[in-house]
């Protein structure tokens, strides 16, 4: 029988600003951590480095999503504890305007997970520009097509997490709310963060970061369980941000993560 579980999910940025003195912050953090599935956006691996393999060190099957920024090796990573079965990776290249120079922008990536029991860790990044809701709202709608399709006609949890470039009123997170339909599609997952502290604004990419460039405090990094008829398959206990405070004057990364301690719910009739 499943205990209760560990999820985090964060933007690492690359290896931008001082990387040596982050590279610290973000080992020592994820070590204290302890997290049983971690979803990474703008992760590095070339030839010659594994960011992931680097910060977390033994313990975890790392697996990397293959579409990655030439230059640089930037994409999504899912890091887990227990055994990946299958991995399911989709682009979602919805309308002309997803940028193919970024091929990791705009795709998902999906880890069936033999845990305790059976799991998909979804790690979904839709586009970020700000005007392009109308591509994330495709994405959302893409991303959730595949899931169902997965799920089918079983009983398996899925815990949806990343970087949505998207707040709690946008309509693509509307949609994985379960607060409005999409191209005749609709679902519902349980939003961690506001099942945790209701009303709170939560921001993940926030100007009290100095490491974050823009002018404009948002919660766009999610963790979420999908529900079935009657609520969520796993009750969330606790959500909070993750690298939400300076380390000896150094900012972590230019999102704050999110890590939510997930448990079984009884048995409904």
């Amino acid at each position: 029988m499943m205990t209760t579980m560990r999820i985090a999910t964060l933007n690492l940025w690359c290896r931008h600003g001082d990387w040596p003195a982050r590279r610290q912050v973000l080992a020592e953090g994820f070590r204290e951590l302890r997290a049983d599935l971690v979803a990474f956006q703008e992760s590095i691996v070339t030839d010659d480095y594994d960011q992931i393999a680097d910060l977390l060190g033994d313990g975890y099957e790392l697996h990397h999503g293959d579409a990655r920024t030439p230059h640089d090796g930037a994409g999504t990573t899912i890091a887990s504890r227990w055994p990946v079965t299958k991995l399911h990776e989709m682009e979602l290249s919805v309308t002309a305007r997803v940028d193919p120079a970024e091929p990791w922008i705009g795709r998902v990536y999906i880890a069936e997970i033999d845990g305790p029991q059976p799991l998909l860790f979804v790690n979904h990044k839709p586009s970020y520009p700000l005007h392009m809701e109308l591509e994330r709202e495709l994405q959302a709608v893409a991303t959730a097509r595949l899931v169902e399709d997965l799920v089918g006609t079983g009983r398996r949890h899925v815990v949806l997490a990343g970087d949505f470039d998207a707040t709690p009123d946008a309509a693509s997170i509307r949609f994985w709310s379960g607060k409005q339909s999409l191209q005749g599609t609709s679902v519902c997952y349980r939003d961690a963060w506001e099942q945790a502290h209701p009303g709170e604004p939560g921001y993940t990419f926030t100007t009290r970061n100095p490491r974050m460039g823009w002018d404009w405090d948002r919660r766009i990094d999610y963790i979420f369980v999908r529900c079935e008829a009657k609520g969520p398959t796993l009750r969330v206990d606790r959500c909070e941000r993750l690298f939400a405070e300076p380390v000896g004057g150094v900012w972590a990364s230019d999102h704050f993560g999110l890590v939510a301690d997930l448990s079984p719910r009884p048995s409904r009739t």
